[in-house]
């Protein structure tokens, strides 16, 4: 019983078409699927992945229009990354940011990575990230529509940075619950005067990866705008889902039960300093209910759903999604 590396992370934006042009035209990744946050069908659930919507391409937002920005602190997922090739993918990106008048650093080493750090228009602290030659954790497919070369495009998602009060009590769950292990600490491109710590699990490397950054001087995030709500953890199939409900809750986490998001079966539970994590299955899959030549196209509403139809899409705004 093992998890693989990281199944998706899901973020909260104030502007759903604003977001969908950044992601989709600048960064080049495909909307696979259009849908609602099933817990507020008021809102937006985006999801941007690699050309066929694979596990571990994932990057989600909810749409929170006239949210207030968020106020960093510790509790909260601090940065995400996104795998690219190598370091020349990361040369052409700069070019790429620098013409697109994206906030972005310049190439740093981290955990042994070559990356680069930039923000989005809302501030959404993003990472791209080196995979190197021959990746751990496969990467996804090029999407022939993104306005990205194949050789430039993103490739999965990368490690995920939880900022907390406590290191010792997250890193305790990581190892002792999740079966992470320890992989290194690195210091922090942006303060060097600050330590990450390096976690992996499965095969290892990029999309396998959770750092961790102490912060004791911090209040408790307040999730806003720019946020990330949470990151989920994959897991390969059902039985192995339900194994690991039962291990959480007889390590006494309170957690959610198994949640049927239709595309992929969820438990949720938090970590002692406050991170969100979610376990997912890598299956059914964003196919299940539109065809692979059209995700993302149209609203797609889980069965549960369905019948709401009319009046889910009477709360929703009209949202525009930009087409290559």
């Amino acid at each position: 019983m093992q998890i693989s590396g990281i199944h998706h992370v899901s973020a909260l934006t104030a502007d759903a078409a604003r977001n969908a042009q950044f992601y989709t035209r600048t960064i080049g990744m495909r909307l696979a699927k259009k849908t609602v946050n099933q817990d507020d069908t008021s809102s937006y659930h985006l999801f941007y992945t690699d050309a066929v919507g694979s596990p571990g391409t994932d990057l989600t937002f909810f749409d929170i229009p006239g949210m207030a920005k968020e106020y960093e602190g510790v509790g909260a997922i601090s940065a995400v990354a996104l795998r690219v090739r190598d370091a020349a993918a990361l040369s052409g990106w700069l070019e790429r940011l620098k013409e697109l008048g994206v906030d972005h650093d310049g190439i740093a080493e981290r955990a042994g990575r070559p990356s680069v750090a930039f923000r989005d228009f809302e501030g959404q602290r993003m990472v791209l990230v080196a995979d190197g030659e021959e990746p751990r954790v496969p990467p996804g497919q090029p999407w022939a529509r993104s306005p990205v070369s194949p050789d430039l495009q993103v490739r999965g998602l990368g490690p995920v940075t939880l900022t907390v009060r406590e290191a010792g009590r997250t890193a305790r769950v990581l190892t002792q619950i999740l079966g992470f292990r320890e992989a290194g600490e690195y210091l922090l491109p942006e303060d060097p005067s600050r330590q990450a710590l390096v976690f992996a699990t499965g095969e290892g490397g990029a999309g396998a990866q959770i750092h961790v950054v102490e912060r004791q001087d911090l209040p408790f995030v307040r999730l806003g705008r720019g946020s990330v709500h949470h990151v989920a953890l994959r897991v390969p199939d059902d039985l192995q889902h339900a194994a690991w409900l039962e291990r959480l809750e007889a390590a006494g986490f309170r957690t959610s039960g198994i949640v049927d998001r239709f595309y992929f079966h969820s438990i949720y539970f938090r970590e002692p300093n406050g991170v969100l994590f979610e376990l997912a299955t890598d299956g059914p899959g964003f196919d299940v209910d539109e065809d692979m030549d059209h995700l993302g196209e149209r609203l797609a509403l889980p069965p549960f759903l369905e019948p709401q139809r009319k009046e889910i899409e009477a709360r929703l705004h009209p949202l525009e999604i930009p087409r290559p």
